[in-house]
């Protein structure tokens, strides 16, 4: 089947969130959790962010891979900036990623693909999206987060130049799905 990659739209959001809830591991819902209010299921709290504009986690800083008419994998990036009036990050379990950034690249927060989509080069195209957009911001290069515990990423990543630069502990939570180190990866 033919994929189109193209920039994500307002109604794309809720596909956005399905992604990002396999790709974060737990850490998405982690965070919505916080965010919802009682009774609010986390697809819809993860619905509503991406729904937004003019922030950061925005369907306007995704592209999506489309075939048939529905989502099949999406990318989320944006420019990393160090904001020195930024507030200290206080929460125990996201205190210790606050360390793993790198101002002046392109942050990949998101790559995810549904099953049955995997190892088709899908990935390749994203990555390829990424540099073009590091490249027209004039960002230094391209930066993620992975988990020690995701081996097939983390060689997927290692395979396309990405390198470990720092790396953190993962604080335990019942809702995330892994244990161990979290790895900061840069490109170049």
């Amino acid at each position: 089947m033919s994929v189109l990659f193209r920039q994500a739209l307002p109604q794309d959001a809720r596909a956005i969130a399905q992604l990002f809830l396999i790709s974060s591991e737990g850490a998405a819902a982690y965070i919505w959790s916080k965010l919802a209010a009682p009774g609010q299921a986390l697809l819809d709290v993860g619905a509503s962010r991406y729904a937004r504009s003019d922030v950061d986690f925005s369907y306007e800083n995704c592209w999506v891979a489309e075939s048939a008419g529905n989502v099949v994998g999406m990318m989320h990036s944006y420019a990393m900036h160090h904001d020195p009036n930024a507030p200290a990050v206080t929460d125990p379990v996201l205190a210790p990623y606050a360390d793993l950034e790198i101002p002046g690249t392109l942050y990949i927060s998101s790559l995810a693909l549904h099953d049955g989509w995997r190892n088709q080069g899908l990935g390749v195209r994203f990555l390829e999206l990424a540099r073009q957009k590091a490249e027209t911001l004039g960002l230094s290069g391209l930066s993620l987060i992975d988990y020690a515990a995701n081996t097939g990423a983390r060689r997927f990543y290692e395979r396309h130049g990405f390198r470990i630069v720092g790396s953190c502990q993962v604080v335990p939570h019942p809702l995330l799905r892994v244990t161990g180190e979290a790895y900061l990866m840069q490109y170049p």
